[in-house]
């Protein structure tokens, strides 16, 4: 019997093309199904977004704002039966209220968290990016007046002019006689022999512990005033104020020496009171020594272009009193005092003193950190202290010092932070308003937390 051959295109015959349109059931629930899920996600998506968040990935919150993570309505306001994705500035200002930044200058105010970006993991929200500044200060412009600072600044490392005090016809504001050089001359004179002073003999962070070995007495720390234009600054941020009881006394006291009969100097202090002081002295004196008035006067040999002329020889003890007041004045306002400060005109027979107007601050408009950058030395950054002999030199290190470790993309480029608001804080903080929608903890931490 012969066999029956079976090509491929006899086999392909037999099946049936049209499978695919015969009505199914798994093929019809299939149909419904695909139309059925996208239609109840929506719903669903729609729901969740009206009464409530679950329906977003937050990501992370920052330090300070890591309490509110299961409260997240306390931002995101629900306006309208809407669940809001942007924090509005009425929600920041519930809890902070600063003023922003020149604002009757400026011809735009960002919004809140168009700088102060959430959910990113950030330990600091004040640490915001350099676009939020650059969206101004690259073409800076103001409603009226003269503008006062560099119209185009991108980052730190373009565009950034050199600091303020460092600039041309910028002056030191203090009028104390200071010569670093002389200060820092190997076996200084001292009271106790020979000395080598060192930068930290005199400059020390405020609050720094430690006694300061040229103190009127035992002197450990120095406290620092606080500075309401500035948040989160530490204690130790700034060098403590140059005090003469606190830096100088240990080896100045013997130029506030006025007598030989006294052990005890002048006092540190307005001529006034030092006027006073010796006018005590010395009616304390004569009154236990009465044959003072017999004994020869000493020879004065200062020339004094501020104080009025010297008396004639005493006859009677208040004229001993005053005689032995002015020679004293000579010796103290034309010569021990005059050494360090700059003697002015005064408004009576005494001459005046002019304030001392040792900045304590140099940088007005940025921060500092002496405590973050104590593991350099002194003369590392103000390179030219030790060779500088004018009061009137500016001994800032200079913005291409401060380059040297600090990069705009810092942490990619093995560097310390460049972003301008390492440097630079945004808020008037010493107009900040005290919050007014004050919480509780269940409030911020949902009903959970007062179980």
């Amino acid at each position: 019997m012969a066999r029956r051959v079976r090509t491929t295109k006899t086999l392909a015959k037999r099946m049936d093309l049209m499978y695919f349109s015969r009505p199914h059931p798994l093929r019809q629930w299939r149909f419904y199904l695909s139309l059925l899920v996208p239609v109840i996600a929506v719903i669903w998506f729609t729901s969740q977004r009206a009464s409530g968040q679950k329906v977003y990935s937050s990501g992370p919150l920052s330090a300070s704002h890591a309490v509110f993570g299961k409260k997240c309505e306390l931002c995101h306001v629900t306006e309208g039966g809407v669940f809001r994705k942007q924090v509005s500035d009425n929600a920041c200002l519930s809890c902070h209220d600063a003023p922003a930044h020149h604002p009757k200058l400026v011809t735009f105010t960002p919004t809140c968290g168009s700088c102060h970006v959430e959910h990113k993991g950030s330990l600091r929200l004040a640490h915001t990016m350099d676009s939020a500044c650059a969206q101004c200060h690259t073409d800076l412009h103001i409603k009226s007046g003269e503008r006062k600072y560099v119209q185009a600044i991108h980052d730190f490392d373009h565009g950034h002019p050199e600091f303020a005090a460092l600039r041309a016809g910028a002056i030191d504001p203090g009028t104390v006689k200071l010569n670093h050089y002389a200060h820092l001359q190997p076996k200084l004179a001292s009271p106790n022999g020979p000395v080598q002073l060192t930068c930290q003999d005199c400059h020390r962070p405020g609050g720094a512990e430690g006694t300061w070995p040229y103190a009127m007495g035992e002197v450990k720390t120095v406290a620092m005033a606080p500075d309401p234009t500035r948040r989160e600054a530490s204690s130790r941020a700034y060098m403590a104020p140059i005090r003469y009881s606190v830096q100088c006394a240990g080896c100045h006291t013997k130029d506030l020496q006025f007598d030989r009969r006294f052990n005890e100097a002048a006092p540190h202090d307005k001529p006034e009171a030092v006027q006073a002081f010796l006018i005590r002295k010395y009616t304390d004196y004569i009154a236990q020594h009465p044959n003072a008035l017999s004994q020869p006067l000493p020879v004065s040999r200062i020339i004094s272009t501020t104080l009025a002329p010297m008396p004639p020889a005493p006859r009677t003890r208040e004229e001993w009193i005053n005689w032995q007041v002015a020679y004293a004045d000579r010796l103290l306002f034309d010569k021990g005092c005059k050494l360090c400060h700059t003697m002015i005109k005064g408004d009576g027979p005494l001459p005046g003193v002019a304030k001392s107007s040792i900045p304590v601050r140099w940088l007005q408009h940025a921060d500092f950190d002496h405590d973050a950058h104590r593991m350099l030395t002194c003369t590392s950054c103000h390179t030219r202290a030790p060779q500088s002999r004018q009061t009137a030199d500016i001994l800032l290190p200079g913005i291409a010092s401060c380059r040297g470790c600090h990069q705009e993309a810092g942490p990619e480029h093995d560097a310390a932070d460049g972003r301008c608001s390492e440097c630079h804080q945004y808020h008037e903080w010493r107009k900040e308003q005290f919050p007014t929608n004050e919480r509780t903890i269940q409030q911020l931490r949902g009903s959970a937390a007062g179980m």
